[in-house]
């Protein structure tokens, strides 16, 4: 033992550096393993850091929505008005740097870790009653979409406050990240082109289209439930009964001309930053519809068929597993309502006055919708 000992000994002197340097290479070893240990944990706890606030940013520009699909009463005003101030003071409070400076708010690890609020790279800027909020709820299960709940119309009704309040009310949102909004109403207000090009001559703009004389119907129906002691249908619809006269000023039959406000907005942007969604086939096949559009926005195709149920009591599609909660989801009360009754021929009469219309928007289009 005692030799053998002797011998790895004399080796160990024969072949190796002597001991100093082994303890320095040791210390050195040691330094080098405790600086990336350091490096590492911090690097762990910047990571979570983000992702934690950033999943608190997402909750909070959430909670009017599920606010929203809970009551399903659809969105008074105040509660907009709720939702706006709130948002407002998180923007003075956390996001007023980071969106005036974005570079005093990231670190030296790079500015992709930093969520900041900025002015919308997309709209859903129509119609009224074609499915846009079901548009809208179905595009929020993409983890690359940051869209605002509730409708700002901010080109229509806002205009006066100003970019720099619209961009404080926009959810904040990571460097990949789509920011959109939703309000129908842009798409027949005269106006509204003009100035979202204003904005940006590259927006990406979606329209939700609906047969003209279901949507109108639609709108209609909705308006009685506002305002109960409302004429019948006809008697709006129509400036003289007896001659049949369409009174196409009427806003449920006016916003149904897409020909002419399509007209606007081509005067302004090109046909290719303009998507048109079915909004019976938003219905009929949800996943096909939702896949055009993540391809128009230029996204991968996360949104598919596997999200999707149809509940025939609705006569909708809905979600099977909505973001952050493992139960299904549908849209609130307010929408699938079932429509006002309407004599077949006063539809007739619609049908025969959008015809000659539809055949100009399916041209403008470059599709045909098949609206009867």
């Amino acid at each position: 033992m005692a030799t053998f000992y002797h011998h790895h000994h004399s080796n160990h002197h024969h072949h190796h550096h002597p001991p100093n340097t082994d303890l320095r290479r040791l210390f050195h070893r040691l330094t080098i393993a405790s600086s990336l240990s350091i490096l590492c944990f911090s690097l762990v706890y910047f990571l979570t850091g983000c992702c934690e606030s950033e999943l608190t940013e997402n909750s909070e520009i959430k909670s009017p929505t599920s606010e929203f699909l809970v009551s399903g009463s659809g969105w008074p005003y105040e509660r907009n008005g709720t939702s706006f101030a709130k948002e407002s003071v998180t923007a003075a409070g956390e996001g007023a740097l980071g969106s005036e400076h974005p570079e005093l708010e990231a670190n030296s690890s790079g500015k992709e870790w930093t969520a900041t609020r900025r002015l919308p790279q997309a709209l859903i800027i129509g119609v009224k009653k074609g499915g846009t909020r079901a548009l809208l709820e179905f595009l929020r299960l993409h983890p690359d979409i940051r869209a605002l709940g509730s409708e700002p119309h901010f080109f229509d009704r806002h205009y006066a406050r100003g970019l720099d309040w619209y961009r404080s009310i926009m959810p904040k949102a990571l460097d990949g990240q789509i920011v959109m909004e939703k309000t129908p109403r842009y798409f027949v207000t005269v106006e509204t082109p003009a100035r979202v090009h204003a904005m940006s001559k590259d927006v990406k703009l979606i329209v939700v289209v609906r047969d003209p004389v279901t949507r109108a119907i639609s709108d209609y129906t909705q308006i009685i439930s506002k305002t109960p002691n409302i004429p019948a249908f006809e008697s709006l619809a129509f400036k003289n009964q007896t001659t049949g006269q369409i009174d196409s000023l009427w806003s449920p039959l006016w916003i149904g001309l897409y020909a002419q406000h399509m007209e606007r907005w081509l005067a302004w942007f090109p046909r290719n930053q303009i998507h048109l969604v079915s909004g019976e086939r938003l219905i009929s096949d949800p996943a096909g519809e939702l896949g055009k559009v993540q391809d128009f926005l230029g996204l991968q195709r996360i949104v598919t068929d596997k999200h999707f149920y149809f509940n025939k009591t609705k006569g909708f599609p809905c979600l099977k597993k909505p973001e952050g909660s493992s139960k299904p989801h549908c849209l609130g009360k307010t929408k699938g309502r079932t429509h006002a009754s309407i004599n077949p021929e006063v539809i007739q009469r619609l049908r025969d006055f959008y015809k000659p219309h539809n055949q100009r928007f399916y041209q403008m289009a470059g599709q045909d919708f098949g609206w009867q």
